[in-house]
């Protein structure tokens, strides 16, 4: 595991399209293997999580994450998790995998394979987790850490940084203050695909 931060990207920048295969369809309830981006159109905010299943950063927050998503969803705010990893290099985040974890915990979210990579690319991802918060116009407003809690201190996570971020773009359109980057383990890219 090499820990890595989330990189900087500018507020404002257009999320970019994806078309990924979905592994918990019933999550959201529509009738189709894959989600896009247009799925989501409805949402007064989006937020979209690369994560995994292995990786023991992801696994802190997945309960909190789970929980806020279920708080939130009725407010209009729509969730989605993206999966990037090889899992030729980590079979626990093959996709029958993520589909076994989001059933056993009861994720009400889609969960995506990207298995190409390229939609991580495209959103400049770097870590598990690395989280991004857009707008109804699907502008990027909030990309940031979901909380100050880490693996291994003996304080649960509570996604504090997230919910500011939230209530504060569903109560005035913006978000404002500091953001802290995420950290976590690195996208496990597979060999040759890496970032440049």
């Amino acid at each position: 595991m090499a820990l890595t931060y989330s990189q900087e990207i500018a507020l404002g920048t257009e999320a970019p399209p994806f078309d990924l295969p979905v592994v918990n369809p019933e999550a959201d309830g529509l009738d189709k293997p894959t989600r896009s981006l247009e799925d989501f159109a409805d949402a007064r905010a989006l937020v979209v999580v690369f994560t995994c299943n292995h990786c023991p950063y992801a696994q802190h927050i997945e309960d909190a994450l789970i929980e806020l998503a279920r708080a939130y969803q009725p407010k209009g705010v729509r969730f989605v998790a993206i999966n990037a990893n090889d899992p030729e290099q980590y079979p626990e985040d093959a996709p029958e995998e993520m589909a076994r974890r989001a059933r056993a915990k009861g994720y009400p979210f889609p969960y995506l394979f990207d298995e190409t990579q390229e939609v991580a690319k495209a959103y400049g991802a770097l870590c598990t987790p690395d989280l991004y918060v857009f707008d109804a116009d699907r502008r990027l407003v909030y990309h940031g850490r979901f909380d100050d809690t880490r693996p291994g201190q003996g304080r649960p996570a509570t996604g504090a940084d997230l919910k500011r971020a939230l209530d504060e773009l569903l109560d005035t359109g913006k978000v404002s203050g500091p953001q802290y980057p995420s950290m976590g383990c690195n996208i496990k890219w597979k060999p040759g695909n890496e970032p440049r």
